[in-house]
């Protein structure tokens, strides 16, 4: 595609340059001697040699169109999936439940990059007041991962909404390992039934919602973390406070 749009920038430049002596036919590659290709690639070298800022803005050009594609698909699939990505019935649902934009976050306990997004997002809701935020587990990093989201599921499940946000809270601002023992610990000193909640991570109840979570994120192309979801538009990978505070105004504008 670049190779094309270049070679349609050159072919505007060099017609522009001699109007009577090319056509769009003398610089068709598929009706094109080797001889003249030759020539074609040589003088587009050469015109690019001069002006070296065309290659610039047919660069930026491309990334433009790529970039507005992406977007177009993006607000696709959040519109295709969007009963699962904000109202699948069992994920979290923090900051204003009647905020009029709704942040969803694919997160994993072992993310730095979600530890450190945690707090621009806390900000960002506690700044906003009418942002809607919804957790998704999504371990992806490896056993520990998946240990310290079956325990918040198990912990959601067993011990409702408010004990959840407090383990959450806990396991994203942790810098240790995440091990059975370590989760036992925080379920006791949160008043919780360890034993109860250890037995629950194995269940199958837990491993459905990851599952379900886990779908969900391939369906949008979603393949790291941490992963937003930011009205109708996706963001994938970390972004600072002000980015997503730019594209919580873009969705209220649009609505």
């Amino acid at each position: 595609m670049l190779r094309t749009l270049l070679a349609a920038t050159a072919f505007a430049a060099l017609t522009s340059a001699a109007p009577h002596s090319a056509t769009a036919q003398d610089f068709d590659f598929a009706n094109m001697t080797e001889s003249q290709k030759a020539a074609f690639g040589e003088a587009v070298r050469q015109y690019l040699m001069a002006n070296p800022q065309v290659l610039v803005e047919a660069i930026n050009e491309l990334e433009a169109k790529q970039q507005a594609q992406q977007a177009e698909t993006d607000r696709e699939l959040v519109k295709v999936n969007a009963k699962d990505i904000f109202e699948d019935g069992y994920s979290w649902v923090g900051g204003n439940p009647d905020g009029d934009i709704t942040i969803v976050e694919f997160m994993d306990y072992k993310c730095t990059y979600c530890k450190k997004a945690y707090e621009d997002v806390l900000d960002l809701i506690n700044k906003d007041g009418n942002i809607r935020f919804v957790v998704k587990e999504f371990p992806i990093l490896g056993a520990q991962s998946e240990l310290g989201s079956r325990f918040a599921v198990a912990v959601r499940q067993i011990a409702g909404n408010d004990a959840y946000e407090k383990v959450h809270d806990t396991l994203m601002r942790g810098r240790g390992d995440i091990t059975v023992e370590s989760l036992r610990a925080l379920a006791k000193k949160d008043g919780l039934d360890a034993d109860a909640i250890l037995k629950r991570m194995n269940d199958a109840a837990v491993t459905d919602e990851l599952r379900k979570t886990y779908q969900l994120a391939q369906r949008l192309q979603i393949s790291g973390t941490p992963g937003f979801v930011i009205g109708g538009q996706l963001l994938r990978g970390y972004a600072p406070e002000a980015a997503m505070a730019q594209m919580v105004a873009e969705e209220r504008k649009a609505d």
